[in-house]
């Protein structure tokens, strides 16, 4: 039988447990208490400065590059926000159960992304894909596979397609222009990446943007001297030509001749720089600026105006053209028929190879070499486009009497498209070549730039030689498929044959017509040319000609330039015209 001291004991013993148990308990609790203060205030920074420094990161923050519109605002490249698929290589490589839906989801063979992992497996980043569509984007979010993640970029769409293309030209995949204006203006388009302070999870992905480092620059806007409409017209145009004649290449190029400014440039073939996949790098090449060729008749009126110059010489002065050819040392000049004893005027409008040559045979060399150097012939046309050709123009001391001759109707020398736009603006007005520009130019800006060119033809030669040109569109001329109703066109073909290895090849032939509208005050110029055309015609006249008279007939009417020659309208549209209260007096 328990006694009483003993049941007293054991109550005693179990007081002293429990407060044993207590005391331990509560020592637990004040310890949790004491690091729990030690953590969340005593050592608060250093714990929040080690976890940062784990997830915390410093992250390029792209800009945009500046926007290319044409001169009224309309865009012609543009930038968008997209994504770039990104993995840290050591991280995927663990996850190697997960590269069979992660090649799916960027489209790629599984062996690519193998063989790209196996390449970089010491690196920490490495692209998977750069600038995709929204699409792939959230498809390869979904799949939350550590070590890869998302970054935001900026890709380049080109809204005119191949239309524009080699004027404005493309960037590479890091947003540097490769070709045309975006290479040309580079320096201003291109932005300022920012920086940010970011926190990334696990995945890489950004869970809270801590602060920003530096602000991004974007690229400054730029509006080009390109009317969009003109392109438009020109391209469709200069494109219907070269398949129906079945020629190798074409080129157009249509300039305001007050300014300098390039309103539409074309070529052929084109490119579409959205799709580059299949690109041929011949394609890229902006036929008009950079390949040279003999200019033929078009130089004729430069050379016809060197001979008004020196005063012994008018429109109606006689030149004996018989019988058709003529022989310069040991070269015979040729034209396309007999056009006997004509005048001045009419080599122009009959484009005579023997007349254009006795004429410059009555000519020093040194005035005939100005006459074509004063419109910038054998220079760059100031305009800064990359790869553009000087073309050449020999100088005037080796020249011998069959160099004066072949060089009158254009051969001897070489020009670009651009460049013999440039010297028939000069010819538009008073002689003086200004530098294209492929940027807006006002109007002061072109008169600061035309006083640093002292004219070497005169006003009064120039006037003749447009009249004369006249007479090239006119009934009987040679380039009659370049007119336009309403209007008084002055122009000169030129159908060139092309030199080879062994010389100039047969039957291979370049088109060209050239010419200034509206004849009465010039305001556009406009040179087209066809490269080896194949069809049943290939005198600039029927291959050339046709395009400048769709194109320029569309940009007078675009551009509001009234009529100068309204007899020359059908009735309907005259009436139409009159009744609208158009026409002048």
């Amino acid at each position: 039988m328990i006694g009483h001291d003993d049941k007293q004991d054991s109550r005693q013993d179990y007081r002293g447990r429990r407060r044993l148990v207590l005391g331990v308990l509560a020592l637990a609790g004040a310890g949790l208490v004491a690091r729990a203060v030690d953590l969340h205030v005593l050592n608060k920074e250093f714990l929040q400065g080690q976890g940062a420094a784990r997830y915390l990161r410093v992250v390029e923050e792209p800009a945009h590059r500046g926007m290319i519109t044409d001169r009224f605002g309309e865009p012609l490249a543009i930038s968008t926000p997209v994504d770039s698929v990104w993995a840290n290589p050591q991280e995927l490589i663990q996850q190697r159960e997960q590269w069979a839906a992660l090649a799916r989801a960027l489209g790629m063979p599984r062996t690519d992304l193998e063989r790209l992992l196996a390449a970089r497996r010491d690196k920490e980043f490495v692209y998977l894909r750069r600038r995709v569509n929204p699409d792939m984007a959230r498809r390869v979010a979904a799949l939350e596979i550590p070590g890869v993640a998302l970054a935001p970029e900026y890709r380049r769409f080109y809204p005119a397609g191949e239309v524009t293309a080699h004027v404005v030209g493309f960037t590479d995949v890091d947003d540097a222009g490769q070709e045309g204006m975006e290479l040309a203006l580079d320096d201003r388009l291109r932005g300022v990446p920012g920086a940010k302070r970011v926190i990334k999870d696990r995945l890489g992905r950004i869970v809270e943007s801590v602060e920003r480092v530096r602000e991004p620059q974007p690229g400054e806007d730029v509006a080009l001297s390109i009317d969009r409409r003109l392109q438009y017209l020109a391209y469709r145009e200069l494109k219907a030509a070269v398949r129906k004649n079945r020629a190798d290449a074409g080129s157009a190029v249509i300039l305001d001749v007050h300014t300098g400014e390039v309103l539409a440039m074309v070529n052929q073939p084109a490119y579409n720089p959205n799709n580059r996949g299949k690109l041929k790098r011949s394609h890229l090449r902006n036929r008009a600026v950079t390949d040279v060729f003999e200019p033929g008749s078009t130089i004729k009126p430069i050379t016809v105006a060197a001979a008004l110059e020196t005063g012994r010489f008018n429109a109606h002065t006689p030149v004996d053209t018989r019988p058709g050819y003529f022989r310069v040392g040991r070269k015979t000049i040729r034209d396309f028929r007999n056009y006997g004893l004509i005048d001045v005027s009419t080599v122009i409008q009959k484009s005579s190879n023997v007349g254009a040559s006795k004429l410059a045979l009555s000519l020093s060399p040194e005035t005939l070499w100005k006459a074509y150097a004063s419109v910038g012939l054998g220079e760059s046309t100031g305009s800064g486009f990359p790869g553009e050709s000087g073309g050449l123009l020999t100088d005037f001391g080796g020249w011998h009497d069959i160099q004066r001759a072949t060089v009158s109707y254009g051969y001897g020398m070489s020009v670009t498209t651009l460049q013999l736009a440039r010297a028939y603006a000069a010819l538009a007005g008073d002689g003086r070549p200004l530098p294209v520009s492929f940027t807006r130019r006002s109007a002061a800006e072109a008169a600061e730039l035309a006083a640093l060119y002292e004219p070497v033809l005169s006003v009064s030669s120039l006037r003749a030689v447009r009249r004369m040109m006249e007479r090239v569109v006119a009934k009987g001329g040679t380039g009659t498929r370049a007119a336009v109703p309403g209007y008084r066109i002055a122009g000169k073909t030129g159908t060139v044959k092309k030199s080879g290895a062994g010389g100039y090849v047969e039957d291979s032939y370049i088109a060209v017509f050239a010419g200034l509208a509206p004849a009465s005050a010039p305001r556009l110029a406009m040179v087209v040319m066809i490269d080896e055309p194949r069809g049943e015609k290939y005198y600039g006249g029927a291959v050339a000609a046709p395009v400048f008279g769709k194109v320029m007939a569309g940009a007078l009417r675009l551009l509001d330039i009234p009529p100068d020659d309204i007899p020359s309208m059908p009735g309907q549209r005259l009436a139409l015209l009159r009744a609208n209260g158009g026409g002048g007096q």
